[in-house]
């Protein structure tokens, strides 16, 4: 069956609103958008924070210098920023276009990979923040029963730089559990959603 000669697969559902679910849907979009798009420019900004981060600390006639790779939770706190931007600079992309051609019909097909894509990213950038957290930690406290010594107290300008760098990541992540909600919401409510005829529209069969 179809509406003035529209189609719709079994994978699909027609949602049709009225003027107030317009104007909830329109500020949706418009949020997830701004949300997706803050998500790309912080996980960005914390990935080159971290990535150029570094100093030199000569002790006696020994350079020592610390930078991101030293660390493990550091590295996978980059690449995790670095999925994550790209990730959210591909959904800003959908996002936009889809609000240019002001879809009718939502596949359910799709809303599920949007949904599952953006918990795994949730996910992801969670673990990353928590390990460059812990390690932020010790870093500047040190672990005395593990003998791990304090380094910010040497490395101070580093360990500055990277807290800004995980602070970002941090804003990053609370954007993309927030985004996570939206995709959430948006898959969850085409099960609920009516698929009744709109008025003054003949059905073609």
């Amino acid at each position: 069956m179809s509406y003035l000669g529209v189609g719709i697969s079994p994978g699909n559902v027609a949602v049709y609103h009225g003027g107030k679910m317009k104007v909830v849907d329109r500020r949706l979009r418009l949020t997830e958008l701004l949300l997706r798009c803050s998500v790309t420019a912080l996980a960005f900004l914390g990935l080159i924070l971290i990535v150029t981060d570094t100093q030199v600390k000569k002790i006696f006639t020994i350079e020592k210098r610390a930078k991101y790779t030293n660390m493990k939770s550091l590295v996978f706190l980059v690449v995790a920023n670095g999925i994550a931007a790209v990730y959210s600079l591909l959904q800003s992309v959908r996002c936009v276009m889809g609000s240019m051609k002001g879809s009718v019909l939502f596949s359910k097909s799709l809303a599920w990979a949007i949904f599952s894509g953006d918990q795994a990213m949730a996910y992801m950038s969670v673990a990353a923040i928590a390990a460059a957290s812990e390690s932020g930690v010790i870093g500047i406290r040190g672990e005395e029963e593990l003998q791990w010594m304090k380094v910010c107290n040497m490395f101070g300008k580093f360990c500055n730089r990277g807290a800004g760098g995980v602070a970002s990541a941090m804003l990053a992540s609370l954007a993309m559990v927030l985004v996570s909600c939206i995709s959430a919401f948006s898959l969850f409510r085409l099960y609920g959603a009516t698929t009744q005829r709109p008025p003054n529209l003949a059905v073609v069969k």
